[in-house]
């Protein structure tokens, strides 16, 4: 099997991206703006210099997942810390590398922009994602803590 081709997503990939985190999000049961609505915010988000999306395609240029990034200032480098946000890949399509391919040009597109770390958040129940990151190279434990890191969230509005 050939590797898929990744590349980043533009603005004019805006819709694109945005169905398919309608789909995740739909997949998940999770509540969720629109497709449409998805699509106008990536198409101003994909215009700025702190976030990317990197898109997989299959051979004839249809979307089969994505990842979505975000680059944020830190103290503690002179790089940024980056922050998957999301990553998606079409069920039918899951288990053939596409997955890997997305972190894999995620990881080399933040590295090219200096960044020092990824974050990443990922729900104590799913475990098979958990297990995906970790073969990666990602842990929920501090080099030299003996402790899992939690995220805290609070919706403000």
């Amino acid at each position: 099997m050939s590797s898929p081709l990744v590349r980043l997503a533009t603005p004019a990939d805006a819709f694109v991206v945005g169905g398919l985190l309608f789909d995740f999000n739909t997949e998940f049961e999770t509540a969720t703006p629109s497709a449409a609505d998805f699509g106008d915010r990536f198409t101003t988000l994909l215009a700025r210099p702190d976030v990317l999306v990197v898109l997989a395609e299959d051979p004839a240029g249809e979307a089969t997942g994505f990842g979505y990034l975000t680059l944020r200032p830190t103290p503690y480098g002179d790089g940024p810390l980056a922050q998957l946000e999301e990553l998606y890949v079409l069920p039918d399509l899951r288990d053939r590398g596409i997955g890997t391919a997305l972190l894999t040009r995620a990881l080399a597109e933040v590295e090219s922009r200096g960044a020092i770390e990824m974050l990443i958040n990922v729900d104590e129940v799913d475990v098979d994602t958990r297990r995906f990151y970790e073969r990666h190279g990602f842990t929920n434990i501090e080099p030299g803590q003996d402790y899992r890191m939690l995220c805290y969230l609070r919706e403000l509005a």
